[in-house]
């Protein structure tokens, strides 16, 4: 149950509770803001590193996880690694719906909040 459907062959997620990696991966605010940036187009992961002011091997550790689901896929150029979203439109799609979701009981999924709480935060520090 991955993503992009249009994979040939055995998926990494073929097991009954692919649904739940998958909500799994995107419950975290840190694979969420990844999710975001790679939205503007591939990225190695030194730049991904550089982006998120975190730790190789933390940046790392979340984008598996972003692969295991098929929400990001990655392509080796030399030493380095290539992420990019892997169905830009469904992933779209779902974080819509799960906006509209959380909408209606009065929540919100949107990153800027996410980062306007903690600009916020920073500020009155």
């Amino acid at each position: 149950m991955t993503i992009n459907s249009d994979r040939e062959g055995p998926t990494a997620l073929e097991v009954p509770d692919a649904g739940a990696a998958l909500f799994h991966a995107l419950a975290e605010p840190t694979r969420l803001a990844l999710l975001e940036h790679l939205s503007s187009g591939e990225h190695r992961v030194r730049d991904l590193v550089d982006h998120m002011h975190l730790a190789q091997s933390t940046v790392s550790k979340h984008l598996a996880c972003l692969r295991d689901c098929g929400l990001v896929t990655v392509r080796a150029e030399g030493r380095a690694s290539w992420f990019s979203l892997a169905d830009p439109p469904r992933l779209a799609n779902l974080l819509k719906s799960a906006d509209a979701l959380l909408a209606a009981s009065g929540a919100s999924l949107s990153l800027r909040d996410h980062r306007d709480h903690d600009q916020l935060v920073t500020e009155e520090l």
